[in-house]
């Protein structure tokens, strides 16, 4: 049976999204292995399944690219509303559901935003050794599990952050003991100027340095907004080069009003074999 597809891409982050209301799409997990494959399908760090839901305009899920179940995807997030809008299945300004949690989102030209959850689990100044190499980072759960390295706490090793070599290193943090038993993504950052940063990241489930990443840049925005005493809203520059932005509330140590805009764009359309 043929179904239809399109291909759409979060600042970078890429995703095959399908509508899925009629539940054609039976198995998400072998569904996304085959889309998601950049040599053998379609290529995408996840795929997106629009399904009906009783407590919202519909339900987003999202499985990564070796099909794991993933976590909340900004990225997906953004760009699952952008879709649901493009094809007459919500308004500008609507709820979807994903993971039993509400989403607003508003749908304007050219960006796309979210209000996201608030931030838990925060843990500032974890030290991990790796080999000779000492770490010292700071878990966020933002919907996903995240570890924030800024440049500068990397003993001095790598200077710059173009110089990190993400998918060696990410991978080996991405499953330390310190995580388990789900592991963590993981974020390199360094600040830029005023209220703008870099980052680079390292997806669990996709296994590989990807262009953007939503509930990663909301991460490394709350954990520079506490080093460098950084004001929302934060600029964050991901690897695609297409910037996000970053809104939230500070009232002492609690962070509350997450939000998360950028680009979400259509790239193309096609249909696909879910046999």
């Amino acid at each position: 049976m043929k179904v239809q597809f399109t291909k759409m891409s979060g600042a970078g982050n890429d995703f095959v999204v399908i509508d899925n209301r009629k539940g054609v799409v039976h198995d998400g997990v072998a569904m996304a292995k085959k889309l998601c494959d950049r040599r053998w399908g379609i290529g995408a760090d996840g795929l997106l399944l629009l399904q009906s839901s009783n407590s919202a305009d519909y339900r987003m899920m999202y499985y990564n690219a070796d099909g794991s179940y993933g976590g909340m995807c900004g990225n997906g997030g953004r760009c699952m509303a952008r879709f649901a809008v493009e094809n007459g299945i919500a308004g500008t300004t609507h709820v979807f559901e994903a993971l039993g949690y509400l989403y607003k989102s508003a749908v304007g030209t050219e960006d796309v935003e979210l209000a996201m959850k608030d931030p838990s689990d925060i843990k500032m100044n974890i030290v991990l050794r790796l080999g000779s190499l000492v770490v010292r980072g700071h878990f966020i759960d933002t919907g996903s599990p995240h570890f924030v390295i800024p440049v500068s706490q990397l003993l001095r090793k790598y200077k710059t952050l173009s110089e990190i070599p993400v998918e060696q290193l990410g991978s080996r943090i991405r499953r330390h003991p310190v995580f388990k038993p789900n592991g963590t993504n993981v974020n390199f950052i360094e600040k830029k100027w005023g209220n703008a940063i870099r980052m680079r990241t390292y997806e669990r489930g996709v296994e590989a340095e990807t262009l953007a990443c939503g509930t990663g840049s909301i991460a490394s925005a709350i954990v520079a907004s506490k080093l460098w005493r950084i004001s929302p809203p934060v600029k964050i520059e991901p690897s695609s080069g297409v910037p996000l932005e970053v809104g939230f509330e500070k009232a002492g140590s609690s962070i509350s009003g997450v939000t998360l805009k950028g680009q979400a764009v259509a790239t193309f359309r096609g249909e696909v074999d879910v046999d």
